[in-house]
């Protein structure tokens, strides 16, 4: 339940078409849903301004089932993150109209008309193609909070030159979210290139000497580069999130 659909319930008790014993009924879920497995936090759109978004792994096909269901009773817009192919295949009849993208494992549920809520453009940039699947997690995470998001892929530090080609892209973008492996080297650069918030995600692509993603996190941990921030080893999802409310007009 977000602010539109309170608003449209009072609406609806003031023009009479619904009678305050409906009202109530409809809001007695508004604080949390128990499933007995899960409370449903329905409050949350209320409170951070986006319904609670349900991380897959780890849980089982009955528990995301019920778990969706309760969400989409009250959310016009559902966002899941790392849902297996096999979870969602499994998933799939009895969802409502939705976007699956197995590359990331996200999924988007609701209709298409996602209002835009944001003060400009949130740019995700990816070091290599390897990185796509958490710079394409940030992307659809800040796209379905209500953002205008675009996207850079395939332009690190190894050819440079790939990166200034965008650099109108650079000079527009609002907040920025820079996803590498290796070395983690990019958002430094992109970090010294502009006057804006930059969200570095590590990544665990690279060989053995980057201990699954260590060797990129400590190197964005020790950027040089003012104004670059970091978020956990391959967490995307958190990165998007993260610019949106940055992004998010006031």
């Amino acid at each position: 339940m977000d602010f539109r659909t309170v608003q449209d319930i009072l609406e609806d008790v003031q023009a009479g078409r619904l009678s305050i014993a409906e009202a109530l009924n409809r809001f007695q879920v508004l604080p949390f849903e128990n499933l007995g497995f899960a409370h449903v936090d329905h409050h949350r759109a209320l409170r951070q301004g986006f319904p609670e978004v349900v991380f897959a792994h780890g849980k089982t096909v009955p528990q995301l089932a019920s778990i969706l269901g309760a969400l989409m009773n009250h959310s016009r817009h559902v966002l899941v993150t790392r849902l297996d192919p096999d979870k969602y295949e499994a998933l799939h009849p009895n969802l409502p109209p939705g976007t699956y993208y197995p590359d990331s494992r996200v999924l988007t549920l609701g209709p298409d008309d996602i209002t835009d809520v944001g003060r400009g453009l949130i740019l995700v940039i990816s070091a290599g193609t390897s990185d796509l699947p958490v710079a394409e997690e940030a992307a659809l995470t800040a796209r379905i909070m209500g953002n205008r998001v675009e996207t850079v892929y395939d332009v690190g530090v190894a050819g440079l030159h790939r990166l200034l080609h965008y650099h109108d892209k650079l000079q527009e973008a609002t907040v920025f979210v820079v996803v590498a492996g290796m070395e983690g080297a990019l958002p430094s650069v992109v970090g010294g290139l502009v006057q804006r918030p930059v969200i570095a995600v590590p990544t665990s692509v690279g060989y053995g000497a980057s201990f699954g993603g260590l060797a990129a996190l400590l190197g964005m941990l020790n950027s040089c580069a003012s104004g670059v921030a970091v978020v956990n080893i391959d967490n995307g999802f958190g990165a998007g999130y993260l610019a949106a409310l940055i992004n998010r007009r006031i």
